[in-house]
């Protein structure tokens, strides 16, 4: 395209005017200028399948035309006001929720990002319950205010220095999950944890706030009688529990909520990212008990907003009549069997985990730099071979498949077979050849 400066420029704008926080994938990167359903396209004109999806956005894909049209048509109709006027399409999509969202949750609160959401629903449970304190699991990922900060149990996310060190209203337990241990060890080590907390502290925590599988943690999935087992103890202290479905909410996981896998609806959930395919919106939602204790004047100036929120019933409508759950659901197995295919042929991947097209390749090494390290070669090798993935996981070893889940099922393929190639590469990087061909 003539009209791209080109990612040299970019980079140096960056270096000039970003916080220094702000980074960036690869050590050659490329300039995205145009995405087109499962595609992105870069400034020379170079088409690459996206299996990150933006972390778990685009659901519906890139410029899903159908969708773009009717955020164009709004835009040219009416963009903004607040909540403090009357307009349909917020309305409109609350009432949509509240016919797919589990159990008696039904009342929603609409804001701008994932952050925000949790940190709502973090407030809501406070409001309700009188009680203060929080549990969390090591691991998670909740956002970057202050308060979802601060039950943020993976060390690299928590910038604040006094919510990485810790307070007294926030107690973290052991995620259910562990290479070293059994599943079911490292879920009996995490719910041993929780009666221990609940015990000493039950009378002061408002809220447990849990992703149903850890994203950023590294693609972790508890077992399934996990969250049955969480959920009756805290009944028990009267605790409620935040179901953060940012990442894992609207199909992604093969059910519309992740939580669903679990047979356990939560007291509050919390929703963003696909739910407007690119279109900045969240929300926390909660039942009418629960919601009914948020009385004090609240508002939020862009949440739900007309385009955003005619924009996420686009969305539900396309999911829905695409029958995008289902098409996780089998797309997910199409893709785990063949990671673990090649699980089976490299012994560099230690494992292959995830629900529906939220799957995660583990890398392992010697130390824990040389797992990260080889995640960062098969990225760039695999960008090069037009193929975009994402990483996550404590130490940034795990590869993260997050397509859209429009993707078609011979990209996963034409995936797999370049994966293959460029998991080979790092076999004869152990045996001595030269790193780079």
């Amino acid at each position: 395209m003539n009209n791209t400066i080109g990612p040299e420029a970019i980079l140096a704008k960056r270096r000039s005017y970003f916080y220094p926080c702000t980074q960036h994938f690869y050590s050659n990167p490329p300039q995205i200028v145009r995405g087109d359903m499962q595609y992105v396209y870069d400034s020379t004109g170079r088409r690459y399948v996206d299996f990150f999806a933006g972390v778990s956005v685009v659901a519906c894909g890139h410029c899903n035309g159908e969708i773009a049209q009717a955020t164009i048509g709004q835009l040219r109709t009416l963009q903004h006001t607040t909540t403090i006027y009357l307009t349909q399409p917020m309305a409109d999509l609350a009432e949509r929720l509240a016919s797919i969202l589990p159990g008696a949750i039904r009342r929603t609160f609409f804001c701008n990002s994932g952050s925000e959401a949790n940190e709502g629903a973090l407030l809501l449970a406070r409001l309700h319950t009188g009680k203060r304190g929080f549990i969390a699991l090591e691991g998670g990922l909740h956002g970057r205010t202050a308060l979802t900060m601060a039950v943020t149990g993976i060390p690299m996310w928590r910038a604040d220095a006094d919510a990485d060190a810790g307070n007294d209203w926030v107690s973290f337990i052991p995620r259910p999950f562990d290479p070293g241990l059994a599943p079911d060890e490292a879920a009996r080590r995490s719910i041993a944890a929780l009666e221990r907390v609940l015990a000493d502290k039950g009378d002061s925590i408002a809220a447990m706030i849990v992703e149903p599988v850890q994203g950023n943690g590294g693609i972790v999935v508890p077992p399934l009688d996990y969250f049955k087992e969480v959920e009756a103890l805290l009944e028990r202290h009267g605790v409620l529990l935040i179901a953060d479905e940012i990442q894992t909410g609207f199909g992604r996981t093969g059910r519309m909520f992740a939580m669903e896998h679990y047979g356990v609806t939560p007291d509050i959930m919390t929703t963003a990212k696909a739910l407007g395919n690119g279109v900045p919106i969240a929300a926390f939602s909660s039942t009418d008990d629960i919601a009914a204790s948020f009385r004090r004047p609240s508002a939020s100036t862009f949440g739900g907003n007309p385009v955003s929120s005619v924009t996420a019933l686009a969305v539900l409508d396309y999911m829905e009549r695409e029958r995008l759950t289902e098409r996780a659901a089998h797309l997910g197995s199409v893709l785990a069997a063949g990671l673990r295919r090649l699980q089976s042929r490299h012994h560099c991947v230690s494992d292959v985990r995830g629900l529906g097209l939220m799957l995660g390749m583990e890398i392992g090494g010697d130390d824990p730099n040389q797992g990260a390290a080889r995640v960062d070669r098969i990225l760039e090798r695999m960008k090069d071979r037009g193929f975009l993935i994402g990483k996550n996981g404590l130490g940034r070893n795990v590869l993260a498949f997050q397509p859209p889940l429009v993707v078609g099922e011979p990209d996963i393929l034409n995936m797999l077979e370049a994966l293959d190639a460029v998991l080979g590469l790092e076999s004869s990087m152990e045996e001595g050849e030269k790193p780079w061909n």
